[in-house]
């Protein structure tokens, strides 16, 4: 117990598939190894920790006799093609001559950033070095995620927080998140901050739903809530109308005088403005007096 292990590594084979497909024999083992290590620092150097910030999750390698396949997944991939491509042919070439083959990239867009582990922590990690509120930042990086459909989101941050002298950690944590379930597919990545006053480690959990379900945005169901106030609303604005008018009319208000006083002078003007009454009834007693 309390033996902590990655659940990307610790799900990889069973329900995740490798993130560098190929086979080598063992001479060359060492050396493709190291050319993946150095293709994902590039990458990580030239779209995470530079401008134009392309957000790039993870990058998948597949090798063949003749080329290396290089997918990168991003939110922004607009930044990583760039007009007619040409992003991706100096990519392309930066990459042959890093590591002296014949490289194939393909772009993929990641539609929903806040489900993201990996681009959740970067965004944290840009908010602490511009020393915003770690208590803030990680509620809300939990609530975008939990509102984006996410059943469980875990966050983590140590070191010194708020430049106090003394390192410490900090969790805030939603929903529920089942590490030792295989079958649950929990996103898992660590980011690092680099503040003026030291380095912060964030860990983020981000636990979506059992292998093969389909994530459901919770925003739907808010926007259903919102839909049942919002028919309410009309019911409180028809009884503040009905007020309004109570109190901007001049003839209802001496109508509500008159039930409330039951007096005489309160009949009297009722009675005024009905002429149309009173010859009615002389009509009816001339026909008397001359029979």
């Amino acid at each position: 117990m309390g033996q902590k292990t990655s659940p990307i590594g610790f799900r990889t084979g069973i329900t995740l598939g490798w993130q560098s497909t190929w086979f080598a024999p063992k001479a060359n083992y060492g050396e493709f190894l190291v050319e993946d290590h150095k293709i994902r620092e590039f990458a990580d150097k030239k779209f995470n920790q530079q401008p134009p910030f392309a957000a790039v999750s993870k990058v998948e390698i597949a090798r063949t006799r003749n080329e290396v396949k290089v997918t990168l997944h991003t939110a922004r991939p607009g930044m990583v093609i760039g007009p007619r491509g040409a992003e991706v042919d100096k990519l392309r070439e930066e990459l042959e001559e890093l590591i002296d083959r014949k490289v194939n990239v393909n772009v993929i867009e990641i539609k929903e950033a806040a489900l993201d582990a990996r681009l959740v922590g970067e965004n944290i990690a840009a908010q602490l070095k511009k020393r915003a509120s770690y208590r803030r930042v990680m509620k809300m990086a939990c609530e975008q995620a939990m509102n984006a459909g996410a059943k469980g989101v875990k966050i983590m941050c140590s070191g010194r927080l708020g430049g106090a002298e003394i390192a410490r950690s900090e969790v805030q944590k939603l929903g529920s998140i089942p590490l030792q379930t295989l079958d649950a597919n929990v996103d898992y990545a660590i980011s690092e901050s680099h503040t003026t006053y030291g380095k912060i480690g964030i860990k983020v959990w981000i636990y979506k739903g059992k292998f093969g379900e389909e994530i459901v945005p919770l925003q739907r169901t808010d926007r259903r809530g919102r839909g049942e106030r919002s028919e309410r609303k009309p019911r409180r604005e028809a009884r503040g109308g009905g007020a309004g008018g109570t109190r901007s009319g001049g003839g209802r208000s001496s109508a509500g005088r008159a039930p409330s006083g039951r007096q005489a002078p309160a009949p009297t003007p009722t009675a005024a403005p009905e002429p149309a009454a009173e010859p009615a009834p002389a009509q009816i007693q001339e026909p008397t007096d001359n029979s």
